[in-house]
Formats: C-alpha cells, sequence, structure tokens
C-alpha cells in the first residue's frame, strides 16, 4: 500500500499575515530614502541646522504608526494592475506617494495633538510634549511636513502623466480635511457656554465632521492615488468609488470614537481625552438622542470638562444607555451594508471588488 505526502495547509490568514509583513517591511525600507530627498545637504547648505531638525521631525512623527493609509496606496496599485504590467518603478513610485500620505497623516496629527491638548500618540508623548520641541516649534514642524509632500511630488512625479492630478487632490483633501476640523473644533468649544451646551451634538453635524476632518483623507485619498497611478481617470468612476470609501471613512471614524472611550491604552497606543475634550463624537451623540431629561441634564453638566470625576459620570450615562451593546450592532450593520455596496459596485471600468473588500477587511472589528 502506498502513502501519498501530506503537505499540511497553510492557514490563509498566516499567509495574508506573511504577505502583510512582506509588504510593510518593503514599505519602510524606502523612508530613509524620502529622508534624504528631503534633508539631503546639497540643497541647503547655508541652513544645516533647519535640514538636521526636520530630518528628526520625520523620524519621530512619520513611520510610527501602523502605516495603512500609505500601505493602503502600495495594495491598491497591485489590486488595479495585472501582475504582468506592474514594473519596479512603478512599485517604487506606490511606495513613495503611499510616504507622502504618511506625511499628511503626520502633519494633521502633530497638529490635532495641540489643538487637543493631547499627551500621548502611538504609544509615546505627543510631538510638543517633547522639551525640546514644545507648541510653538511643533506648529512650525507640522507645516515643514505638510510642505515636504510637494517637494516629494515635484521630484518624484514632475513627469509623469497623473502629476497635476495628485497636485489637485493633495490639496483637495488637506483643504477639505481642515475645513473638517474646523468643524469639530467649533463644536467642541460650543460646550463652553453656559446654555444650550450640546444643542450642537447632532448626527447630521457629527456625519459633517467625520466626513471631512476624517473620511477623505484616510480612505479616498490613498484608492483614489492608486486609480490615478493605473490610468483611471474617469470622473464617474472616482465619484463610485468615493461614495464607498467616505462609508467606509465613517465607519472608521465611529470604531475610533468607541476606542477613544472603551479601548485599552496599550492597544490602541493613546489614551482617549473625547469626554474632556468636548469632542461631537458618536458615543455621545447617540447618548443624548436616548437620553432621559435627568440623564442629559447630567451630560450637560459633566461633558466637556478635564475632571476624572465628570468623566466617571459621562462614562456611568453611557453605561446605563447601553452604547456597547447599541456600538457592537452598529458595527455588524454598517460592515453588512458596506459589504452589500461592494457587491453592487460595477467592475467593467477598471475597478476590482477585491480592493474595497481588502480595505473593509482591515478595519472591521478592530481594536486599535
Amino acid at each position: 500500500m502506498s502513502h501519498s505526502t501530506v503537505t499540511p495547509s497553510v492557514p490563509k490568514a498566516a499567509v495574508k499575515t506573511a504577505v502583510s509583513k512582506d509588504l510593510s517591511r518593503e514599505f519602510m525600507a524606502r523612508f530613509p530614502d524620502l529622508v534624504r530627498d528631503l534633508t539631503e545637504a546639497g540643497r541647503h547648505l547655508d541652513i544645516p541646522e533647519v535640514t538636521k531638525w526636520f530630518a528628526k521631525v520625520l523620524q519621530y512623527n512619520v513611520p510610527g504608526g501602523k502605516k495603512n493609509r500609505g500601505l493602503a496606496v502600495v495594495s491598491a496599485y497591485q489590486i488595479l494592475t495585472p501582475l504582468e504590467k506592474q514594473t519596479e518603478a512603478d512599485i517604487r513610485m506606490a511606495h513613495i506617494l503611499g510616504w507622502c500620505v504618511e506625511m499628511l497623516q503626520a502633519f494633521l496629527l502633530v497638529e490635532d495633538d495641540i489643538m487637543d491638548h493631547s499627551k500621548t500618540r502611538r504609544g509615546r508623548p505627543c510631538w510638543y510634549q517633547l522639551e525640546e520641541v514644545g507648541t510653538s516649534q511643533a506648529i512650525n514642524d507640522g507645516i515643514l511636513l505638510e510642505q515636504g509632500i510637494y517637494q516629494i511630488l515635484r521630484r518624484h512625479c514632475k513627469n509623469q502623466p497623473y502629476y497635476l492630478d495628485l497636485l489637485e487632490l493633495f490639496h483637495d483633501v488637506t483643504f477639505k480635511t481642515t475645513m473638517g476640523q474646523s468643524l469639530d473644533i467649533s463644536t467642541s468649544n460650543s460646550i463652553n457656554r453656559e446654555t444650550n451646551r450640546l444643542d450642537k451634538f447632532t448626527m447630521d453635524r457629527y456625519n459633517a465632521i467625520v466626513k471631512y476632518k476624517t473620511a477623505y483623507y484616510s480612505f479616498h485619498l490613498p484608492i483614489a492615488i492608486a486609480m490615478y497611478m493605473v490610468g483611471i481617470n474617469d470622473q464617474e468612476i472616482h465619484r463610485q468609488a468615493k461614495i464607498i470609501l467616505l462609508e467606509m471613512g465613517h465607519f472608521f471614524q465611529v470604531q475610533d470614537d468607541f476606542l477613544d472611550c472603551y479601548g485599552e491604552p496599550e492597544i490602541t497606543g493613546k489614551i482617549g481625552t473625547d469626554i474632556e475634550d468636548g469632542k461631537c463624537s458618536w458615543l455621545a451623540v447617540v447618548a443624548l438622542q436616548r437620553a432621559t431629561p435627568s440623564q442629559r441634564a447630567l451630560l450637560e453638566q459633566c461633558y466637556g470638562y478635564n475632571d476624572p470625576e465628570k468623566v466617571a459620570a459621562v462614562k456611568q450615562v453611557y453605561q446605563q444607555l447601553g452604547l456597547p451593546q447599541i456600538y457592537s450592532r452598529y458595527e455588524e450593520d454598517s460592515y453588512n451594508l458596506i459589504s452589500t455596496h461592494i457587491q453592487q459596485l460595477s467592475t467593467t471600468r477598471g475597478l476590482h471588488h477585491e480592493l474595497f473588500f481588502k480595505v473593509l477587511e482591515k478595519i472591521y472589528r478592530r481594536e486599535s
């Protein structure tokens, strides 16, 4: 009797993790080149102190996160391009453009942490909290990070047919994000008034904040970059893709709001401060929709204060209203709805369902 050799099957999750680690490793290997591009001594011989400082700004603030936005550019390019048509030059370009997205993220986070008085980011002190940095220097460092994007684009993409599309895309998305930040700040500041302190905390306003502040740069931007790279210029296709990507961005921000209150800091890498900062978060909006008059009165008295007892009182109301359970149902319903929308997307003009499902799976049931 013959015995056939049985090859142990490798779980798909293990393969996926290995591929993801390889992709991340390759992506990280490109970062020092970008730092050199922006700080090489020959460019600014008369201000070596500034270029040395800029290198430090880049190294502390850009590569420390999960790099999901930057890696999304690379993954999207690879999914949208048949394997036989992928070139080393284009893969390198996808890495470079992915780092441009990560630089935009770093710029936004440096400024956001200052505005929110945050203490930690990615498990370390926020940049402005460092003794040798401070608030004034950090504000300018954020601007340096943003301007670095356009230096990189000019250096590497100037002769590409999609150069102008990328310039307009980065400028437009940055503008939309700062508009969203403005709406977020004005809504949070409104609770400092003595009357009608939480009247602005509506779901319509929350949806607008999320769309502009998070969804455009976190989800629409990386995929749109890859689409332009591979020659998808039809604005109707971009519009269809954007609708689904903005839905994912909304889903992602609701998760973020939940994790700010209920996530473990050692996993999320930051200490949540939405309640203290008076943020128009999903939890606060849903709580106000469901609160009894006495619960609303308590939220009015306690929300938006850096006082541990008041923060605890707000969290107690959240528990009384069953917000963790409501969130759990929301997460499942949103996942199913977005999945349906992906399946309904036409794939006849260059898009692939796989691309959108890959993005969705990345954020579904995340813990950080």
